[in-house]
C-alpha cells in the first residue's frame, strides 16, 4: 500500500450544501455556491432539489429568489421564533403593508402603478420597504421618462415565510391577499407604534401594469 496516495475526494453530498448555507449569513447565488462546493451548476440543481424535499415537514426551509438561496426559518415556526426573538409584530404599520402587496402580485411595477391601485401617493411606503431591503429596483419601464419598476426581494420571502413566489396565496383582491400574507408570517399585522400614519383607501383590483402606468 502506498502511504503516500491521496485519498479519493467523496462526491458532495445534499448535506454538504446544507452546511454551508447554514453557516453563511447571507444569500448565496448559484454560481458561487456551486464554485465553493466544486461543482457545476447541473450538480448543483439536483442539490437543491433534493435538499428542499429533505426540508419537507422541519423547521428549516430553503427559499429562491431569482439566482439567490438562501435557508431560513419555516413559517409554522414563526411563533416559536418571535418568542426567542421577542419581538410584538412588524414595525410596518398598513400604508407600507399594502403597498407592498400590491407590488408583490404585479411585480414588476411602477410607483404610478401602485398609486393608481391604492389611490394614495406611494412615496412614505415605497421608502419604508426599500429601507427594509422589503422590495428592490427592478429595471426602467421603457416609457416617457423612464419609471423605476419595483420588485419583492429574497429577504421579503424570508420575513413571510415562502419558499419562492409560487407559495404566494392566491390572489383573491389586493385587500383579501393582504390579509392572507398577514396570517402567513405570523409577523406582519399592522402597527401604529414607530411610523407616522398615512390615509389609505380600500384597494381594488386592477388591470395589468401596462395599463395602469
Amino acid at each position: 500500500m502506498n502511504e503516500h496516495a491521496v485519498p479519493e475526494q467523496r462526491p458532495v453530498s445534499v448535506a454538504d450544501l446544507e452546511a454551508l448555507l447554514f453557516v453563511v449569513d447571507r444569500p448565496l447565488n448559484r454560481r458561487e455556491t456551486a464554485k465553493l462546493l466544486d461543482i457545476d451548476r447541473a450538480q448543483l440543481d439536483a442539490l437543491l432539489t433534493e435538499l428542499k424535499k429533505s426540508l419537507a415537514g422541519r423547521g428549516i426551509t430553503l427559499i429562491t429568489h431569482a439566482d439567490e438561496i438562501q435557508l431560513a426559518s419555516g413559517p409554522e415556526q414563526a411563533r416559536a421564533v418571535l418568542a426567542w426573538v421577542g419581538t410584538g409584530g412588524s414595525d410596518l404599520t398598513a400604508a407600507p403593508l399594502e403597498t407592498l402587496t400590491v407590488i408583490a402580485y404585479r411585480q414588476p411595477v411602477t410607483k404610478a402603478g401602485v398609486e393608481e391601485i391604492r389611490g394614495v401617493d406611494a412615496d412614505y411606503a415605497l421608502r419604508v420597504l426599500l429601507e427594509r431591503g422589503l422590495i428592490e429596483e427592478a429595471g426602467r419601464l421603457e416609457t416617457a421618462g423612464r419609471p423605476i419598476r419595483y420588485a419583492t426581494t429574497l429577504e421579503f420571502l424570508r420575513r413571510f415565510g415562502l419558499s419562492s413566489l409560487a407559495d404566494l396565496p392566491p390572489l383573491e383582491g389586493d385587500a383579501e391577499a393582504l390579509r392572507h400574507l398577514e396570517l402567513k408570517s405570523e409577523v406582519a399585522h399592522a402597527t401604529t407604534e414607530t411610523e407616522a400614519p398615512e390615509s389609505t383607501t380600500p384597494m381594488t383590483p386592477a388591470d395589468e401594469d401596462s395599463t395602469t402606468e
